[in-house]
């Protein structure tokens, strides 16, 4: 094990920084082939592949990123993996990005059934509108039902939508760093004062929460943070995490 890096974060940050530099090198040296293979689409996407539910989460789209995303991953994963051990805190970490990935698609799924009716209930029949989308075509007349948002938001999921990041996976991470050492003293940047674990990964996940509920306002819906995904992740590592201290997986090592 490296100094001040536990085994399974030190795997799981090259393992990201692979497949970043993946991405910068494939497809023409802007990313866009390792991108459209590796990132997930929602599936009624022809570029949906089942392998994105995994891949997507070592996905990064810049330099920033990936460094903040690291970044915590290092900071809170290693104090996290030194209390549940390693293959526990694979599952910890594997689990938040899978639960950072049903959220968003349960509502993507949501919007794009309750959009599908609108425009069935306008009149349009469903096998049409289906081979439509399945052609790539759009048709105009469908806007005049739906507006212009609910109409890019219908675009998206069947075209252009894709997620990607370890975010929701390390959401997850700090969540159970929150829920093990809640009164844990965290220094802040700005300003540099000291705050307790349990308020400052609460509200972190708090406002995640807030900016999901008001993702389709016009102040963040052009927003590129999968807020969703963050707190799918969150609320996964702390129901696991949670679990484990009431079942006392591990006796010897839990304090």
């Amino acid at each position: 094990m490296m100094r001040g890096i536990t085994d399974t974060v030190k795997h799981l940050l090259i393992i990201n920084v692979i497949m970043f530099i993946g991405t910068m090198l494939v497809g023409g040296g802007n990313g866009e082939l390792f991108i459209r293979w590796f990132s997930i689409y929602f599936p009624k996407n022809e570029l949906f592949q089942p392998w994105q539910v995994i891949t997507h989460m070592f996905m990064h789209g810049s330099f920033q990123h990936i460094l903040f995303n690291m970044f915590l991953l290092w900071m809170f994963g290693t104090a996290v993996e030194q209390i549940i051990g390693s293959k526990r805190f694979l599952f910890l970490y594997i689990s938040a990005g899978l639960g950072a990935t049903l959220l968003p698609l349960l509502i993507d799924y949501f919007d794009y059934y309750s959009i599908l009716n609108k425009l069935i209930e306008s009149g349009f029949e469903k096998n049409k509108i289906i081979s439509t989308l399945e052609s790539g075509m759009i048709n105009t007349g469908w806007e005049s039902v739906l507006g212009q948002e609910k109409m890019k938001t219908f675009m998206g999921l069947n075209f252009n939508k894709l997620s990607l990041g370890a975010s929701g996976a390390v959401m997850g991470v700090l969540a159970a760093f929150g829920f093990m050492f809640p009164n844990r003293k965290l220094m802040l940047l700005f300003p540099p004062i000291p705050i307790k674990a349990k308020y400052l990964i609460g509200g972190m996940i708090g406002a995640d929460f807030i900016s999901t509920l008001l993702s389709g306002t016009p102040l963040l819906a052009n927003s590129n943070i999968g807020y969703s995904a963050h707190v799918g992740g969150a609320i996964t590592g702390l129901i696991i995490a949670w679990y484990w201290k009431k079942n006392q997986f591990n006796q010897n090592r839990w304090n």
